[in-house]
């Protein structure tokens, strides 16, 4: 655990260089207490920052600016329950950010493909800190 934790970038990296570290893929999931399984949520995978394609580092995250405007592009998909990629179910979509969405740097940053992992339809971009879903299934 402690190897896992050292391979994600730094804040003092991210200060250093004027930058937060967006993750570059990000599927939710979710433990369904009735069901008494993960149901594998939705996926998005960053392709492009302002109009270039988007680079991961070696750690699966990719280097944002601070304090500029932002045009996140990416790719939606949904999972079949054994986490295989749902046929058809791939949408691309764009996300504009402010000059005042990152201002500080150092950040590590998530983007979900929706809110919950469970019964979502479409793709709604959301930013979050954390990696977990915004809203839990009932």
């Amino acid at each position: 655990m402690l190897s896992g934790c050292q391979a994600l970038p730094s804040k003092q990296e991210g200060e250093a260089r004027g930058v937060i570290f967006l993750r570059a893929e990000h599927c939710l999931s979710e433990y369904l207490r009735e069901l008494r399984i993960v149901y594998p949520g939705p996926c998005l995978t960053v392709t492009g920052i302002n109009g270039t394609a988007a680079t991961p580092r070696p750690d699966g995250f990719i280097e944002v600016p601070v304090r500029q405007p932002v045009e996140i592009t990416a790719e939606c998909y949904y999972r079949h329950l054994d986490g295989s990629e749902q046929a058809g179910s791939r949408t691309t979509v764009s996300l504009a950010l402010a000059a005042d969405r990152f201002t500080h740097a150092g950040l590590r940053w998530y983007l979900h493909a929706h809110t919950q992992a469970w019964r979502t339809t479409g793709c709604e971009p959301t930013l979050s800190r954390s990696i977990y879903p915004t809203y839990r299934s009932d």
